[in-house]
């Protein structure tokens, strides 16, 4: 696995303090705290959570930009607007093109197993904060990255290493998405004995509600690893009208926005087909359609993103609530209840912009299509697609329902799993070949 002491800065932002490593000797702020009094002190730990927060959302490195640029080149939803964009274009050609050496290949892979390492820090040390409720609100919030962060690994790579050691062995994606279940599980249990205290919020970004989080994440991991019921249960189990995101302000600026979509120089969505094949595009009359871009019938078809993505200050949403509607739709159709699965869908399908805690309505009628499995599966997709858009998830739908695959006839992904970073096959003699593509 990667070297922590290499790439590892910490960020405490409550402390002010800054530990800056390198590979081959550690430079340290003489004035500054050191790891293990961070770790033994309540706001140390507070300040941690902060800052894989920060790690996971702010910069053209992190998580949440890394995603969305490859799940949304690798699906096509997503075009360059300048091909010197190096690693987003070798992204968007995919197949072959995209090796190791890609800085997304490579963000989406350090900065998950960064932010799964720090996670696992506050995790390992949290019982030694007195106040319950400040230890629930540490164990929420590294237990939602974590999870985030071995979710995220296994929806682009087909294997993933579990600990974080010198030649670390590599398992299954499926192992990796059952950690972030069982992780979640024990924060749930925490969470629902012990609210979260306002101690805990007063000095962390708010934004997060940790126990809808929590349920939104299992309705999705468990969704993935094929626990339908579980699934469903846990979509059941969130608040509809709950709000969780990340923040930013002018500072801390939304890294889509403000890389791609303000300056309208690294990419913006294809056009209003999102990259699907005809049978499955939008109906015009979609309002998502107007809520995801910013005009509808741009000059010289110059489509620009809207939706969380058009002002540096957005908020960009943990989950939204159609998901939930659509995770509990894809469970039904996949355990043959189909009268379940389109009541569902129709809840998404017939969904007015005022009826979503984020404004995201479709205004349509109900689905009309044949009443096969299959049919109501295609439907579904084409609503994850639309209402998701730009989420970093297409890629694991477009494999999960699958879509034409690359080379296929009309494929529709160029890739079905990213290659191992070199970061990780250059110090860990366990990488294993990189998947075809």
């Amino acid at each position: 696995m990667i070297s922590i002491k290499k790439y590892s800065s910490l960020l405490f932002l409550t402390l002010g303090v800054l530990l800056f490593s390198a590979c081959e000797k550690d430079f340290v702020n003489p004035g500054a705290a050191t790891e293990d009094q961070v770790l033994n002190s309540p706001d140390g730990l507070v300040g941690l959570t902060v800052g894989i927060q920060k790690r996971w959302s702010v910069g053209r490195q992190s998580p949440v930009y890394a995603t969305v640029a490859g799940a949304g080149f690798s699906t096509f939803e997503l075009r360059l607007i300048n091909p010197g964009n190096l690693s987003e274009n070798e992204v968007s050609i995919g197949k072959d093109d995209l090796q190791g050496s890609n800085g997304i290949v490579g963000n989406i892979w350090e900065e998950c197993l960064l932010v799964r390492n720090e996670a696992d820090k506050v995790l390992d040390n949290a019982s030694k904060v007195n106040d319950a409720g400040v230890r629930s609100g540490l164990i929420a919030m590294a237990s939602i990255f974590k999870a985030l962060a071995n979710g995220t690994l296994a929806q682009f790579y087909e294997q993933v290493p579990l600990r974080t050691g010198d030649n670390a062995q590599f398992s299954a994606r499926s192992a990796a998405l059952e950690d972030a279940v069982s992780t979640l599980t024990n924060a749930k249990s925490v969470v629902t004995a012990t609210a979260v205290s306002s101690a805990f919020l007063s000095k962390t970004p708010a934004s997060i509600d940790a126990l809808n989080t929590i349920n939104a994440l299992l309705a999705r991991y468990h969704l993935m690893l094929g626990n339908y019921d579980e699934a469903i249960a846990a979509a059941n189990a969130v608040d509809p009208d709950s709000k969780s995101t990340f923040a930013y302000d002018a500072v801390n600026t939304n890294p889509i926005a403000f890389v791609s979509i303000l300056t309208n120089n690294v990419y913006q969505p294809v056009d209003l087909t999102l990259g699907l094949p005809a049978a499955l595009q939008p109906d015009p009359n979609d309002q998502r359609l107007a809520f995801y871009f910013q005009d509808l019938m741009p000059a010289n078809n110059d489509f620009r993103a809207a939706g969380f993505f058009d002002n540096s200050t957005k908020a960009i949403p943990v989950y939204v609530p159609g998901e939930m509607l659509l995770i509990k739709a894809e469970a039904y159709a996949r355990k043959n209840m189909l009268t379940e699965a389109v009541a569902a869908l129709d809840d998404v399908l017939t969904k007015q912009p005022g009826d979503d805690a984020f404004g995201i309505g479709a205004g349509l009628a109900g689905y009309g299509g044949n009443m096969s499995q299959d049919a109501i599966l295609e439907a579904i997709y084409t609503n994850r697609c639309m209402e998701m858009m730009m989420s970093g998830m297409r890629l694991e739908d477009s494999r999960r329902f699958n879509r034409p695959a690359p080379n296929d006839a009309n494929e529709e992904r160029n890739r079905n799993w990213y290659p191992y970073p070199n970061s990780e096959r250059n110090n860990n003699t366990n990488t294993p070949a990189d998947p075809p593509i």
